[in-house]
């Protein structure tokens, strides 16, 4: 069965302010893929993001989506690098993003 994939502004807002393009390219297509069997293909998030999965892309950049199988709708949060302990790591934005209600 194929999701649709539907991907916030904000994660389009941190794809568009990677410089690589190639880079952009990579995670944009790598989103794509999600459409087929996304449940096996992520691992499963804790804590602060339960409930959301990440999926590696373009090297450290991760996404960070949710699945609604009800719907058959992937909810794209965030993508973004992984800087582990910095205020720019994508878990951390996504949390924002979570806090500020984008996605109840």
């Amino acid at each position: 069965m194929k999701y649709r994939i539907l991907i916030t502004d904000t994660c389009l807002r941190l794809i568009g302010k990677i410089p690589d393009k190639k880079i952009q390219r990579s995670i944009l297509d790598r989103i794509q893929k999600l459409s087929d069997e996304p449940e096996k293909q992520g691992k499963k998030l804790v804590k602060d993001l339960s409930g959301f999965l990440s999926v590696h892309a373009a090297g450290r950049y991760r996404i960070i989506y949710k699945i609604d199988k009800r719907t058959v709708i992937i909810y794209v949060l965030a993508a973004g690098i992984r800087k582990e302990g910095d205020k720019k790591d994508i878990y951390k934005i996504a949390k924002k993003l979570l806090d500020a209600g984008l996605m109840d």
